[in-house]
Parts: structure tokens; C-alpha cells; sequence
């Protein structure tokens, strides 16, 4: 499959409201997402194809030396494929030269992305209990530190 990452502007927004929509209990919408682009503490890019639609996307928020990982979501038609791989090793890549810890919560459900941030590094830090609705679910906190 043949896609690009590059960073999220306007014309991504209603593609990645889509996937938001097919991934996600409580997605997040076109207007939350475009407040996203005019934040200077996030960084969102996007796997698109060469006709320009949204294939996978990931954000980011860098506070200080710490970076919280929101969201990773690649179309169900598209999964497999290395996309969340690759979108999940930019951010790594980042945190290694500038960051002294990456974070994240997922679903302990979600085996396949639980493996995914395990091969990337990701420890279990703790659980948020409740923390996901429909269906109701803890989150397991992932973190990688990185050596100074």
C-alpha cells in the first residue's frame, strides 16, 4: 500500500473526524480537531494515499520535556499493514532526541495496540480506572522513558 506521512492541515480534518468516528467510543470532532492545528504544544500527522485521503493519523502533545500520545488510528480496511507502526515511530523517534518520557492510555482490550506500544518500548506505568465509556474500562498507562 502506498501512503505518505505528513503533518495534519485543513484538508485532513474531515478524514481523520471519520476514522475519529470509526475508532473511537467518543470521538473527537471536526472543530476539536482543527483547534488542534493553532496549538503550538501539539504535533498531529497523517498517513494519507496518493489521492490525499486519510489512511492513519497520530497526535501528539509536548508539555516541557514530557509527551502525551492522544490518539493513534489507522482505517479498519487499512490495519496491518505498518501504518500505526510507522506514525507511533516518528513520535519515538522525537522523544528519543527531546523528551525525557512518552505516555499514553489504551484499552487493555485492544491487544493489538497494547503489542504495538510494547514493541515501541512502552511499559506499564498504572491503570485509570473507569476511564473509557462504551464499553466502561480501565486504561492501562504506558510510558517510555528516554536516557538523557
Amino acid at each position: 500500500m502506498e501512503y505518505k506521512l505528513v503533518p495534519m492541515d485543513r484538508s485532513h480534518l474531515s478524514g481523520v473526524a471519520e476514522l475519529e468516528r470509526l475508532c473511537f467510543s467518543t470521538p473527537w470532532n471536526e472543530a476539536m480537531l482543527a483547534e488542534e492545528l493553532f496549538n503550538p504544544t501539539a504535533s498531529f500527522i497523517v498517513a494519507e494515499d496518493p489521492q490525499g485521503e486519510v489512511l492513519g493519523y497520530a497526535g501528539l502533545h509536548v508539555v516541557l520535556d514530557e509527551g502525551y500520545i492522544d490518539n493513534v488510528a489507522v482505517r479498519p480496511s487499512c490495519r496491518r499493514q505498518g501504518i500505526a507502526d510507522r506514525l507511533l515511530d516518528v513520535f519515538c523517534r522525537f522523544g528519543q532526541a527531546k523528551l525525557a518520557f512518552l505516555t499514553l492510555e489504551v484499552r487493555p482490550s485492544n491487544a493489538a495496540a497494547v503489542a504495538l506500544y510494547e514493541k515501541h518500548g512502552f511499559q506499564e506505568a498504572g491503570r485509570r480506572k473507569d476511564y473509557y465509556e462504551n464499553p466502561k474500562e480501565d486504561a492501562l498507562l504506558l510510558t517510555r522513558e528516554f536516557s538523557p
